[in-house]
């Protein structure tokens, strides 16, 4: 029995590009009283679960990330395994 493997997918924002629920929830926690929060950026991540037996998943997980999970003209994407 083959066992599977884990990839997790973190997707963010590039730097530069606006962000509008970052800017709402750093807006909110300033009306709670938490000054200390200048700036909020937000994201996604996507726990990918691999057959442990496939082959080239490195590439595939790459051209997954950047062909569906990711838009790669707005986000930037970081695999950890």
């Amino acid at each position: 029995m083959t066992q599977n493997k884990q990839a997790t997918v973190f997707v963010r924002l590039k730097d530069g590009v606006l962000d509008p629920q970052g800017v709402t929830i750093q807006k909110a926690l300033a009306q709670m009283g938490y000054d200390e929060f200048t700036s909020v950026r937000t994201g996604k991540f996507f726990e990918l679960q691999i057959d442990a037996g496939a082959e080239d998943i490195d590439r595939k997980i790459d051209e997954v990330c950047s062909k569906l999970l990711a838009n790669p003209v707005i986000e930037t994407f970081e695999v950890k395994k």
